[in-house]
């Protein structure tokens, strides 16, 4: 947990093994998931690295694997999940695992060709039938030539009537519904009336291949006369995609094909049948190890990508790789190496070599279920610098309690923490969801239950509930003493007057004693609350404001002790405390110390204006406006004390970093003259020690110059003194204008607290109040539907909306008010190979 606070020692260690055991030992480190691989090979071209042929391979399998996980979910066939812990293969194995893949797709796409040509033979043959059923009452004996013979004599009155029988051509097919009114209207200004048509709907819907959805389609049959007319028929009728049929003109011949297309069915269902058992039983038993191949194909895919960034060595036989991983891990990481190559056969164990450097090392803070919620916050705003103060388990206090002071309420918070408690409970549950909503919420579930929680320690100090008070311990407030004889009350004075006020020197009226805990309950009926608790909370917020703002600079102290930094302990902590306390702390002091005195409301001093005039050094010459004796006297030596931060922080700083640049100036020279050194830059030279190199110390030279030589082989960049004024000078400003502005916004816990305590009475007021002053038959039923707005209203307006608005303004405390005064979070985070990350089976 150590490493909770601060993050862990990270080493940067150097990895050898032989090729033959390399993929038996990175698939152990990927289990372990304590090991960041660096990219050996960043200027190289991805198509050129060693195992680019292998991670192609494995992008084909998973392009299969998403194939056949498409098939199955067609066929609505349950994946099953496996629990095992699956293994990664072998590279002797893939080439057998990648085969069975192609197998099992090459039959699956064979099985849907034939299947999707058996379906639409199935329908043709369907549609066939179809056509014979409906087109039997279309060949009725001397029918059609006195149909024709009726239509000709009505378009021309000259046509000569033949006695014969006429021998006319038909086409007959099926055309889909919607097309028909335009297929007709093509006939007739083709063809001038010349023509029979005769329609009729399927009543049993066709399958439609192409969007695989059902369509209604229509049987036609067209009778004319000539083989011309027919062909100009059948090409209108491609035009339209229209499904033409072979209809025989005699009866027997009808009955014979008939029959003939009853036989083909049947033989179709059954082929069509045996043919779905045959691609349901492949699709279950690809089903019951799918979950297992995606598994393997995952993890191969990482070993071949993470091997792509290693190196070999000349002779192809050695792999070289380069990790950051804590230090406190190194023996797991060795034990995982030494199992993997066990694993592999080899005689030769991996080489591990500790590298120093000067790089900066990722930042790793360990977590678990219940601080990943609080650390993701923190690294929503920055990861922080290596080994840097982590904001997080600090965080776990002070955002859900910030949060509760904005939303105190009881009945809120309760609701709040049964709905936290339910989502821990069923973690096993909500684990299985993918919604984007149900993985924030159970990512942050032990950040609600604790809202809840201190929502419910707030609200009692509130002493508020769903708008109602609390009368636990009894208020500290008697109305009987004012009544006479001992007071001036009267029954009169009772019922003649709106309001009336508890004066509480009159004996008996106040115990003396405050209410044990939280607000006494008898500010709840008061006409003055609203001023009291704006009074009371808009005090608070500055008090808590101002602690949480120390409380941080505090940490930059730890992060100055930790790094050996004494410089800014004393140029930049020192006055920023000092500069704090002596004007916002002396305010939170003139705030307690009016609690706690006994002043007439008349004469009591304003601590906004005692403040005000206070900053300006303008001061009445009447002593009423003070709280104590000497105020004067104290008020200005903290001012002035405060002032005279504002150039420690600004002056002191450069001028020092001036100094030694002139130091190690003359240093240079001293070295070039003495030792031949030509070509030394300033700033190498700064990185040497502290202390300064003296002549009368001979020696002492020859150690001091091989530091000196050896400290000039890093490289660093040359540090300008105008950018270090700049820099001390924005930080000056940003620190001094910032404690004003940062103390202001902590004024938002007032606000909102406030809003939340008045939409909830409002709430109480307007509807559920109104509902139980009903005293009619049907009041029960009004009741409960009044009741039912009043608890939607109070989840969606004061728990969702005013709970996430209270979350923002919280974190925005945290990120900008808190985490300014001590944390940089410029750094990078640790990103461990990890098998668990990769398959989301991490916490």
């Amino acid at each position: 947990m150590g490493s909770f606070f601060r993050s862990e020692e990270m080493c940067l260690v150097q990895l050898f093994f032989q090729t033959e055991s390399a993929h038996y030992c990175i698939n152990e480190l990927g289990d372990l998931g304590l090991v960041q691989f660096k990219d050996l090979n960043p200027g190289t071209v991805a198509f050129q690295k060693r195992f680019v042929n292998e991670v192609k391979k494995c992008e084909e399998m998973e392009r299969i694997l998403r194939f056949l996980e498409k098939e199955i979910l067609k066929t609505n066939i349950t994946i099953s999940e496996s629990c095992e812990n699956v293994k990664a293969p072998c590279p002797r194995d893939v080439l057998e695992l990648g085969a069975t893949f192609q197998k099992l797709e090459q039959e699956l796409k064979e099985i849907n060709s034939n299947h999707e040509a058996l379906k639409q033979n199935f329908t043709e043959m369907m549609e066939m039938k179809y056509l014979l059923q409906m087109t039997e009452d279309f060949f009725e004996e001397n029918e059609l030539p006195n149909i024709l013979r009726e239509r000709n004599i009505l378009l021309d009155r000259d046509y000569p009537i033949q006695r014969g029988p006429l021998r006319l051509g038909f086409v007959a097919g099926v055309i889909k519904q919607e097309r028909f009114p335009a297929f007709e209207k093509v006939l007739w200004r083709m063809f001038h009336g010349n023509f029979v048509l005769r329609h009729a709907e399927i009543q049993a819907p066709s399958e439609d291949f192409v969007g695989e959805e059902l369509v209604k389609k229509d049987i036609f049959i067209v009778f004319l006369q000539g083989e011309q007319f027919k062909g100009k028929t059948r090409k209108i009728c491609e035009g339209f995609q229209a499904s033409l049929y072979p209809c025989p003109d005699t009866v027997h011949a009808r009955m014979e094909m008939r029959t003939s297309v009853d036989l083909r069915i049947e033989d179709l269902q059954t082929v069509l049948r045996q043919t779905d058992e045959y691609r349901e039983s492949i699709l279950t038993s690809t089903a019951a190890s799918l979950h297992e191949w995606n598994t393997k194909v995952k993890k191969m895919k990482a070993i071949y990508y993470t091997l792509n960034l290693c190196n070999l060595d000349i002779t192809q036989k050695l792999i070289i790789a380069e990790i950051w991983c804590p230090a406190s891990d190194l023996t797991k990481v060795n034990a995982a190496l030494i199992k993997g190559c066990e694993q592999s056969g080899s005689s030769l164990c991996p080489v591990l070599n500790r590298l120093e450097t000067q790089q900066i090392p990722p930042t790793f803070n360990r977590t678990n279920s219940f601080t990943s919620g609080f650390q993701n916050i923190i690294d929503a705003y920055g990861v922080g610098n290596y080994q840097e103060m982590n904001p997080a388990p600090y965080t776990i206090i002070t955002f859900p309690f910030l949060f509760a002071v904005m939303f105190g309420d009881c009945g809120h918070g309760l609701i709040m923490t049964l709905f936290a408690t339910w989502m821990v409970i069923q973690e096993e549950q909500f684990k299985k969801f993918k919604n984007e909503i149900s993985d924030i919420l159970f990512n942050g579930r032990y950040i609600i239950l604790l809202m809840g929680i201190f929502s419910i320690y707030t609200g009692f100090i509130y002493n508020d509930c769903f708008s109602k008070a609390f009368n636990i311990f009894g208020s500290s407030w008697r109305v009987k003493p004012m009544f006479h004889p001992n007071g001036p009350w009267s029954n009169q004075t009772l019922h003649g007057s709106g309001i009336l006020q508890l004066d509480p020197v009159t004996p008996g009226v106040f115990s003396g004693s405050p209410y044990p805990f939280g607000i006494d309950p008898i500010w709840n009926i008061a006409s003055n609350k609203l001023t009291f608790l704006n009074s009371y909370k808009m005090k608070m917020s500055v008090i808590l404001g101002v602690i949480h703002m120390l409380f941080g600079v505090s940490l930059s102290l730890m992060n100055y002790t930790y790094f050996k930094n004494t410089r800014n302990i004393l140029l930049q902590f020192i006055p920023e405390v000092v500069f704090m306390l002596s004007l916002f702390g002396y305010l939170i002091f003139l705030i307690i110390f009016k609690w706690c005195s006994v002043l007439e409301p008349e004469t009591a001093p304003s601590i906004l204006l005692l403040f005000i005039n206070m900053v300006l050094f303008t001061y009445s010459d009447s002593s009423d406006n003070m709280l104590y004796n000497g105020q004067r006297g104290v008020q200005t030596f903290l001012v002035i004390t405060a002032l005279l931060m504002v150039p420690w922080m600004l002056l002191i700083k450069p001028l020092l970093l001036y100094r030694e640049q002139k130091i190690i100036k003359q240093q240079v020279v001293y070295y070039t003259e003495n030792f031949g050194i030509q070509k030394v830059s300033l700033n190498k030279m700064s990185l040497c020690s502290n202390s300064v190199y003296s002549n009368s110390q001979p020696e002492q030279e020859d150690d001091e110059m091989n530091a000196f030589c050896k400290t000039n082989n890093h490289e660093e960049e040359k540090v300008s003194m105008g950018d270090v004024i700049v820099y001390q000078a924005t930080h000056t400003i940003e620190y001094c204008l910032g404690c004003i502005s940062n103390t202001a916004s902590y004024l938002r816990l007032w606000a909102l607290s406030l809003a939340h305590a008045e939409l909830s009475e409002v709430l109480w007021k307007m509807v559920l109040q109104v509902g139980l002053t009903i005293g009619s038959r049907l009041g029960c039923l009004v009741v409960a539907a009044i009741f039912a707005v009043f608890a939607v209203l109070t989840v969606a307006v004061l728990l969702v909306m005013e709970g996430l608005s209270a979350f923002l303004h919280a974190l925005r405390l945290h990120w900008v008010e808190f985490q300014n005064k001590f944390y940089k979070g410029s750094g990078y985070k640790f990103a461990p190979f990890s098998f668990g990350h990769l398959l989301g089976t991490n916490d």
